[in-house]
C-alpha cells in the first residue's frame, strides 16, 4: 500500500500488486525518505511521527507541511533523520564511530519526542567526557621513567594524538555552460553554474565556507579529520569562493578544466537553436601551508 491524501483532506492507504506494506514518503529538510506506517508508529505516543497517519491535510499543514510532490515536510535536519528512522526499525541506537553531534541528534530526538531515544544520547555523552578525562588524568600522572620511554613510541598513520593540521588542500569545481553569439556578433552570454562543488578535509572545508557549505549529500557526520568530494556551496558565485579562500589565506595552487561543444537537443529546448553551448569542467586547486 501506499499513503496518499484523498478529495477531503485525509491521509489514505492505497493497495498495489508489488508492495504490501503501508509506505510513507517524507521530505526532511530536503532529504526524501521512503519508510512504513508501522516504523513510525514504533515512535512514543506522543510523537508526531506516530500519528501521522490519524492527520488530515490542514492538520499536517499546521505541524509539518507538504511539498511540491505532495510529501510530508519536516523542517528538520534531513541528515540526522536517518539515525532517527535507524533507532525506530531496531530500537537501538546505530552512530558511527567518532560521532561528532550527538548534542545536535539529541535536539531531533526531543522535537520528535522520543523520550527513549533523547535518555540514551544523554547517557552516552558523559561516557565521551568521562573517557576522555581518564585519558588525559592518566597522562599526566606518567612517572619520569615513562615520560622518557613514550618519547620512542610513533603515532600511527590515521590517528590524532594532537591538535588537527590547518595546512591542507581544497578543490573547488564546478561544471557550467558558455553560449556564444550568433554569427560571430558580440551577443553577450553569461556563464551559468549550475554547482559549485568542494573536495578537501571536513574541518578546512566548514572553516572556510562556514555557513554557505551545503552538507545534505555527505552520508558521514562523523569525525572533521576525514576527506570528503561529497560538499557543495549554496550558492554559485565562484568568485565569492573564491574571496572567501583568499581571506583563509589559502593560495591557488593549480587548475584544470575540459570543455566540450553540445549540439541543441542536448541542451534541451530552452536553447536558442542558433546558438552552440559549450559544456565545461573546471577545477582549482588551494592550499594553505
Amino acid at each position: 500500500m501506499k499513503v496518499q491524501i484523498n478529495a477531503n483532506g485525509y491521509l489514505i492507504t492505497m493497495s498495489t500488486e508489488t508492495n504490501n506494506l503501508d509506505v510513507v514518503e517524507l521530505n526532511v529538510g530536503g532529504v526524501t525518505y521512503a519508510t512504513t506506517l508501522g516504523t513510525l508508529q514504533q515512535a512514543e505516543p506522543e510523537s508526531p511521527l506516530a500519528i501521522i497517519s490519524t492527520l488530515n491535510a490542514a492538520e499536517i499543514r499546521t505541524i509539518f507541511g507538504r511539498d511540491s510532490k505532495n510529501r510530508i515536510f519536516i523542517d528538520r535536519d534531513g541528515v540526522l533523520f536517518r539515525y532517527v528512522l535507524d533507532y525506530l526499525r531496531n530500537k537501538k541506537l546505530s552512530l558511527p564511530e567518532n560521532f561528532a553531534e550527538l548534542e545536535r541528534l539529541r535536539t531531533e530526538a526531543e522535537y520528535y519526542r522520543l523520550d527513549s531515544m533523547s535518555r540514551l544520547l544523554a547517557q552516552s555523552r558523559p561516557n565521551s567526557s568521562s573517557n576522555g578525562k581518564y585519558l588525559n588524568e592518566n597522562m599526566m600522572n606518567v612517572t619520569a621513567g615513562a615520560t622518557s620511554s613514550m618519547h620512542q613510541i610513533t603515532p600511527s598513520i590515521g590517528s590524532n594524538p594532537g591538535p588537527r593540521s590547518n595546512s591542507g588542500y581544497i578543490v573547488v569545481g564546478y561544471r557550467g555552460t558558455f553560449a556564444f553569439g550568433r554569427d560571430g556578433l558580440a551577443d553577450v552570454k553569461f556563464r551559468k553554474i549550475s554547482r559549485i562543488l568542494v573536495c578537501g578535509r571536513v574541518h578546512l572545508c566548514r572553516e572556510v565556507f562556514g555557513e554557505t557549505l551545503n552538507e545534505s549529500r555527505d552520508p558521514d557526520h562523523g569525525q572533521t579529520d576525514r576527506y570528503t568530494s561529497r560538499f557543495f556551496l549554496k550558492h554559485t558565485f565562484l568568485e565569492q569562493a573564491f574571496d572567501m579562500l583568499g581571506e583563509a589565506s589559502f593560495l591557488m595552487a593549480g587548475c584544470a578544466a575540459s570543455g566540450c561543444s553540445s549540439s541543441t537537443s542536448e541542451m534541451g529546448k530552452q536553447t536558442d537553436s542558433e546558438e552552440n553551448r559549450w559544456l565545461h569542467y573546471n577545477e582549482f586547486i588551494f592550499y594553505r601551508s
